[in-house]
């Protein structure tokens, strides 16, 4: 892709078309909202809100993986960095995400040895490289980083290293759509689709939910153009009346997504029930290890005991996660609960709502 190609998705003037004409379309109320959390952030880097109608609201979803991570995972996390002669792997994210009584950084500043790495096969090296500890990975995302997890539980295996092993907190972004729609005081009248997991499960990863509820679906790419495009896309559908499951992000993302990564994919992970912060169990939409593989799950080969699992006292990440809330109406935001010193996921991960409103939105 050239610099031009890119330059066109940014440019102020096609923009301003494209939201000249949502204008003249939108007629009535309507709530759109940006599943992923990357859109989160290039909807507020970009401004699109302020080129926007007054008569569409954007909400932000449970898109944000270290976001949706439940209560438990993470504490389990921070258990297994506690234990004698392991070596913690993980993402930044989680780094600062509050367990019930402490975090992975707290726990690496009292000492255990806990290491933020860019990939997995970064925790694989570590392993190599350490062969007297034993390194686990904190596996969270969703279908996007899944296959590359897979990819290195396979790469394990091959190299047939006993001190490598993956926790596995991963996530389906359909099942979500379902079960959000299915939660009480939810209101939403299409959706803009993820583009990362999208070029994984392609739109036919789609195609149930959207014949059962027949709502408004556009797959969008992330730059502004292309989130614009989306929107536009998604007004028209509505105030038409004809709903469709649409690709906007053709360019990368096709009707059967990326086989050779799915079947990566499936034959490490099988599905399971899995909880999600602010939503709650959702059947079917994790991805645990296969037995196959259960020499190298973290989850069966350390005993952890976690203790009670508290949610962060006053924290209404569940609600801004669904689009109950935004930010600014958690009393907790920028009072209490700041990039700084966050009180829930949110306020943490670069993909968190409440930290694009924290770092963009400062009204």
């Amino acid at each position: 892709m050239t610099l031009k190609y890119m330059e066109e998705y940014r440019d102020p003037g096609i923009c301003r078309h494209i939201a000249e004409k949502i204008r003249h379309a939108s007629k009535r109320p309507i709530r759109l909202m940006e599943v992923c959390g990357t859109h989160t952030v290039s909807v507020f880097r970009n401004g699109i809100r302020a080129l926007l109608p007054e008569t569409i609201t954007l909400l932000s979803g449970p898109g944000c993986p270290v976001c949706v991570t439940a209560q438990q995972e993470i504490d389990t996390f921070i258990g297994m960095a506690g234990l004698d002669g392991v070596i913690m792997t993980t993402f930044g994210d989680l780094m600062r995400v509050p367990g019930t009584s402490s975090s992975l950084q707290k726990e690496c500043a009292g000492g255990h040895d806990i290491r933020m790495v860019y990939a997995a096969d970064e925790a694989l090296t570590i392993a190599r490289e350490h062969p007297d500890k034993k390194v686990i990975f904190a596996g969270v995302g969703f279908e996007t980083t899944a296959p590359t997890i897979a990819a290195t539980l396979l790469a394990a295996r091959e190299m047939r290293l006993g001190n490598f092993f993956v926790f596995s907190a991963h996530k389906c972004v359909p099942p979500a759509l379902f079960a959000l729609m299915e939660t009480r005081d939810v209101q939403i009248d299409g959706f803009i689709l993820p583009g990362h997991v999208s070029v994984m499960i392609g739109t036919q990863g789609y195609v149930p939910f959207f014949q059962k509820y027949r709502l408004p679906c556009v797959v969008a790419g992330f730059e502004p153009v292309d989130i614009l495009q989306a929107i536009y896309t998604l007004v028209r559908q509505i105030e038409g009346g004809m709903p469709e499951l649409s690709n906007d992000y053709r360019r990368v993302v096709t009707a059967g997504g990326n086989a050779r990564a799915l079947g990566i994919m499936q034959e490490v992970f099988s599905v399971r029930d899995a909880a999600w912060r602010g939503i709650g169990m959702i059947p079917e939409s994790g991805l645990k290890i296969r037995e196959a593989f259960s020499d190298l799950d973290a989850g069966k080969m350390f005993d952890i005991e976690v203790p009670q699992t508290v949610e962060p006292r006053g924290c209404r990440c569940g609600e801004v996660l669904t689009g109950r809330m935004i930010p600014p109406e958690c009393p907790l935001y920028r009072n209490i609960c700041t990039p700084e010193d966050p009180v829930g996921p949110c306020m943490v991960s670069s993909e968190g709502t409440c930290a694009a409103y924290y770092r963009y939105n400062r009204i």
